[in-house]
């Protein structure tokens, strides 16, 4: 069967693979619902926490569930990812909605689809291959702190006029409000953060997100019955309909569509759409959209492993830059692939995309039918979930196996993209990380390239020379000055190359600045040399030279021309 491609790129491809190239029947078709199901009632609390988290009201994150999660989920290139808003961007995105409102905030969603679309039109699917492990472990264990540290406040009930955008300084207000702590919203959040730790060990299949918030809603009605105030989303979010309507809490409606422009900006009018505001929106969006990237792909990863399935990873980024443009148009903020939900999705049982889409058609129902009794859920309750969240997304039994285990290569690499991360942002973290990872990757190679003393002969004057590893720029120049200094008492230096797989032009211009410096009467030999070496040399024009350079396809022959030589 024949299918269309976009350069190179087959879109919907999880869709097309799971559901017509594979027989898709009434059995999967259950199956897929009941998983769907299953992530829906994860996903409901968990979009609206992370919505709060983000610095908008929670529905948004319900809209961005809805619209974003069948989006993705028919476009892309991962048949089970389940995709939504993620803790890994609160980070990014609550800044973008202080400075810009929700607006803005839409806005530089809508710029991320544009990226990401781009990437995987240009096929850019396979370089998540190339960010070393010790960069996503600092940068997301970075990004768990800053959601972490950003829930004390709603968890203790923290009264703070003002929270600063600085990590160091959050903190120090966060310490200076602790008089301030509200009993009844610390317990709350304690339950339901006890119950969301204990419920996996029951055993059971359902998710632990809705008894856990059942059980803070429940102790927030003891409370009720002695005038305690607690916040919750219907005391702090209120909303104004088209019709006039208002009222606290989610607005019981389906997501509208909107030009993300005529939404309120930060200071409550309508975006000015300029060139000067998408310059300022774009080092967020482009954030918005590596981070989406790697988490879509990373979360594809996992998702093969456990399935034994293999993802399209650019048809995914196709997917997710579909998702996040169509978004905005209807109230979602950025979205990706999710790995608890969508893990969560795979141990439920779904087949194919078709269980994402089920995912998020019951968040539409819930918006529907549950919306008022949303609106009395606690928000330290909402606070434990993102709390849960961000220990789940640390993997700390990760970080203390890399700081154990590792070498002190990675180890320094995954701490400085995790304190970048906490004390600026993540793409100052990750740009450092991988060109720090790279340079200490290099600086490894090059020590793994050896120069080892075959034979010597002080009666025909020769020394022979063996090279073991690449011949590049960061080591090319130290084995060349090795082998003056070792070569200074002889006339011959033979060198074997059949362990050298690489010479790169900092090597070539090594090699030929010792060629040069050579004096007279003394000659170099060259024997074994693999082909892309070979092909350097060819392309260099590099030829021998008379009494000072020779080539020789092997070490016998080299030695063997030698003894002729010597003998003559």
């Amino acid at each position: 069967m024949k299918t269309h491609k976009i350069n190179g790129v087959m879109p919907f491809s999880a869709l097309i693979e799971a559901c017509w190239r594979e027989p898709y029947n009434a059995q999967r078709f259950v199956k897929d619902i009941i998983a769907g199901i299953t992530v829906g009632i994860i996903a409901i609390p968990l979009a609206m926490a992370l919505a709060i988290g983000s610095g908008v009201p929670p529905q948004y994150g319900l809209y961005t569930s809805a619209v974003a999660g069948i989006v993705i989920a028919l476009s892309g290139g991962s048949r089970f990812s389940v995709s939504g808003p993620t803790a890994a961007f609160v980070v990014i995105l609550y800044p973008v909605s202080q400075q810009f409102g929700l607006s803005g905030l839409l806005l530089a969603t809508l710029m991320s689809g544009v990226f990401l679309l781009l990437m995987g039109l240009a096929r850019f699917g396979r370089l998540i291959e190339y960010i070393p492990l010790s960069v996503t472990l600092g940068f997301t264990s970075g990004i768990a702190i800053t959601i972490g540290t950003m829930q004390i406040k709603d968890f203790f009930g923290l009264h703070l006029e003002h929270v600063p955008e600085s990590y160091l300084m959050k903190v120090a207000a966060l310490a200076q409000a602790l008089p301030t702590i509200s009993w009844a919203d610390t317990l709350i959040g304690a339950t339901t953060l006890a119950v969301l730790i204990l419920w996996p060990r029951l055993g059971l299949r359902l998710p632990g997100h809705l008894p856990a918030l059942l059980a803070g809603t429940a102790v927030m009605g003891i409370f009720a019955l002695f005038d305690t105030h607690v916040a919750t989303i219907g005391s702090r979010f209120s909303y104004l309909l088209a019709d006039g309507t208002q009222g606290q809490g989610i607005p019981p409606i389906l997501p509208q569509f909107v030009l993300p422009w005529n939404l309120p900006s930060g200071n409550g009018q309508p975006l000015a759409l300029s060139w000067n505001t998408l310059t300022a929106l774009m080092p967020a969006a482009f954030s918005m959209a590596m981070l989406g990237a790697i988490e879509s792909l990373l979360c594809a990863v996992v998702l093969d492993g456990m399935t034994g399935k293999k993802h399209n990873s650019n048809g995914e980024l196709i997917g997710q830059g579909l998702g996040n443009i169509a978004a905005p148009f209807f109230g979602g903020i950025t979205a990706t692939a999710a790995i608890a939900r969508s893990a969560a999705n795979v141990r439920a049982g779904a087949t194919s995309p078709i269980s994402a889409v089920i995912h998020s058609l019951l968040v539409i129902l819930a918006l529907l039918v549950l919306a008022p009794w949303l609106s009395f859920l606690p928000l330290a309750a909402m606070a434990s979930l993102l709390l849960m969240v961000a220990w789940n997304m640390s993997e700390a039994h990760k970080v203390v196996y890399l700081l154990r285990r590792a070498p002190k290569d990675d180890i320094i690499v995954m701490l400085m993209c995790m304190s970048l991360t906490v004390l600026f942002d993540m793409v100052i973290a990750i740009t450092v990380g991988i060109v720090l990872a790279s340079l200490l990757f290099m600086r490894r190679i090059a020590r793994m390239t050896r120069l080892s003393v075959l034979s010597e002969s002080a009666e025909t004057s020769t020394l022979m020379l063996r090279v073991s590893g690449p011949l590049f720029f960061a080591a090319a120049e130290r084995i060349f000055s090795e082998m003056l200094v070792q070569s200074e008492d002889y006339d011959t230096i033979v060198m074997q190359w059949d362990a050298v797989p690489v010479l790169d032009a900092g090597g070539l211009n090594a090699f030929q600045r010792f060629v040069e410096a050579l004096p007279e009467g003394k000659q170099l030999i060259i024997t074994d040399i693999p082909f892309q070496p070979l092909k350097t040399f060819a392309r260099a024009r590099i030829a021998p030279i008379s009494g000072k350079l020779a080539f020789f396809s092997t070490l016998p022959e080299a030695v063997k021309h030698l003894n002729e030589s010597v003998a003559s």
